[in-house]
């Protein structure tokens, strides 16, 4: 009996050609789209993610493919875990990664289980990541894409081997390049369709008035003030910023001026030269370990601090519970307490967490 998968279908060119992939592979393939959003509103801040049009072309690729297709209902899912864990992020003071929770929480969960209803052994995703098995100890490893460009197991990196034992990704040994390719050569309308957004709800260049329209009376101004305390200015409201931000400040100081602190209490901005925005030491909670439950020691590994970071080499070092140490060998720039530091060996993630605090050398 063949193997069912359900294929996450976003409407496009990767989703696409992961499930033609896979039903040339022998899978029983049905496609489904996560209706997410849909269209709320009519403001500048509605959410347009997985929307109609959306929705339609993962049909028509569906019906081109001879596939089965549904469309899962997850707003209620993606509203509690992604969308206020935005908002409630940039209200702290802190940097959020959304593409990492809706991994965790709907992709792989709520989506997963709905692919279970359905008597599926696996779901697929379009990511360009690798997962390999060891039989020997019978775990997964989750491994990065061949394209390096492409690559998105950062944000994988908070999956457990329960989710990869019920997970495909078609796409980890192949290029974009030769995805779109695929694409064109099948005959697929989409396949010169544009990437999707960064930050896929948010549907035009600033996140300020979706922050402005669902936080509301939360936001207010505040003073700027350098590392004496002496205000320089005031900020429009803490979510707004970010560390390292420079642009926006409105600070006509003579020199370049950068976010290097968010007291969150005080509703304050702190800023400084570029050399201040440097760090290499901070604090990660909430750690998940990929193929070990723990260490007990100090272990080298390259470390990442946000999705386009290249990583750098550091020492981890357990804290007690799930916390890390992590200390750079070189100063890098903008450690941004929210955001996801990973931890690599080669290109094999080990694990990751969130980062914190950034501590004083």
């Amino acid at each position: 009996m063949k193997k069912k998968v359900v294929v996450a279908m976003s409407g496009g060119v990767d989703s696409s050609v992961a499930a033609w992939l896979l039903k040339e592979k022998g899978y029983e393939v049905i496609g489904a789209t996560m209706c997410i959003g849909g269209r709320e509103g009519n403001g500048r801040d509605a959410i347009r993610c997985c929307g109609p049009s959306d929705i339609e072309d993962a049909r028509r690729v569906a019906l081109q493919l001879g596939i089965p297709f549904f469309v899962f209902n997850l707003r209620e899912e993606f509203e509690r875990e992604v969308i206020q864990y935005f908002c409630e992020e940039y209200q702290r003071g802190r940097t959020p990664n959304p593409c990492v929770l809706c991994n965790e929480k709907i992709k792989f969960g709520s989506f997963l289980e709905k692919a279970k209803a359905l008597e599926a052994d696996f779901i697929s995703t379009g990511h360009y990541a690798r997962l390999e098995f060891d039989i020997s100890t019978l775990t997964y490893s989750l491994k990065k894409g061949a394209d390096g460009k492409k690559d998105q197991s950062y944000v994988l990196f908070s999956l457990t081997q329960e989710q990869f034992q019920h997970t495909l990704f078609p796409l980890g040994s192949y290029r974009k390049e030769e995805v779109r390719k695929k694409a064109f050569q099948l005959g697929l309308r989409i396949h010169d369709k544009p990437e999707s957004q960064e930050i896929c709800f948010i549907h035009d260049s600033s996140y300020h008035s979706f922050l402005s329209e669902r936080l509301k009376e939360c936001i207010e101004s505040g003073p700027i003030v350098d590392q004496e305390g002496k205000v320089l200015g005031k900020h429009k409201g803490i979510p707004f910023y970010t560390i390292g931000q420079r642009r926006g400040l409105r600070l006509a100081k003579g020199r370049p001026l950068y976010v290097i602190g968010i007291d969150q209490k005080k509703n304050t901005l702190i800023v400084g030269e570029e050399k201040e925005v440097l760090g290499d030491n901070f604090i990660v909670d909430s750690v998940n370990w990929i193929l070990q439950q723990k260490i007990i020691s100090p272990l080298s590994a390259r470390v990442k601090i946000r999705y386009n970071h290249p990583g750098a080499e550091a020492t981890l070092s357990p804290k007690g519970g799930d916390e890390m140490e992590v200390r750079f060998e070189s100063p890098q720039k903008a450690i941004t307490p929210g955001q996801a530091a990973v931890f690599y060996k080669g290109d094999i993630v080990l694990g990751g967490g969130w980062i914190r605090e950034v501590l004083k050398s």
